[in-house]
């Protein structure tokens, strides 16, 4: 694999809260200039976004109950569908991992049901937080997951205190969804050494 090879798998994301303008034009520059695969933003920054990184191949992407996936899975579908309306070609949300720790494994496969409905044909990714969750709560995340229409599952946002995304957690998604889905490691990736 090339470095080439690898810009184009790469997420480059500017999510933190405080992001200003200036910073996504900025964001969507490294996009450009590294040819990128994939530009995350929050959703209030999706229209300026896709406007900063127009002509390029990388494809925006939206968070959706983003960092702590405890909207309401009604309220995840419509932001999910306002960011796909405003340019987002792919969706990443948060799982309600506190539904998926209270074992309401209904509600999980429920609010990611929601989202993918919302957004039909658009890939849909979950961000599993990993660090929050036990090993068997991962094979169950990602079972749900795959179950409910997602494409992707993903290890973290990167704002949890317990950490983001590590080499034994890819192992454990990439065995508990097989070759049919793809996994991304997420969340304090900051360098290729990383």
């Amino acid at each position: 694999m090339t470095r080439a090879d690898l810009a184009r798998m790469i997420d480059h994301s500017v999510l933190k809260p405080e992001a200003t303008g200036r910073e996504i034009r900025a964001g969507a520059d490294v996009v450009r200039a590294w040819h990128i695969g994939f530009y995350c933003v929050q959703p209030c920054w999706i229209t300026a976004a896709a406007e900063a990184f127009a002509g390029t191949d990388a494809r925006l992407v939206g968070v959706v109950g983003f960092p702590h996936g405890c909207d309401h899975a009604e309220v995840k579908a419509r932001a999910a569908a306002i960011a796909a309306g405003e340019g987002a070609g792919e969706i990443d949300m948060v799982m309600n991992f506190g539904a998926l720790k209270s074992g309401e494994a209904a509600v999980v496969a429920a609010d990611i049901e929601a989202v993918v409905r919302a957004v039909q044909g658009i890939p849909v990714k979950v961000i599993l937080e990993t660090a929050a969750l036990t090993e068997a709560e991962k094979h169950l995340a990602c079972r749900i997951a795959c179950d409910a229409g997602a494409r992707f599952v993903k290890t973290s946002t990167g704002f949890h205190p317990g950490g983001g995304a590590t080499v034994a957690d890819v192992r454990l998604l990439r065995a508990a969804v097989g070759s049919e889905f793809g996994v991304k490691a997420s969340g304090g990736i900051r360098s290729l050494a990383d």
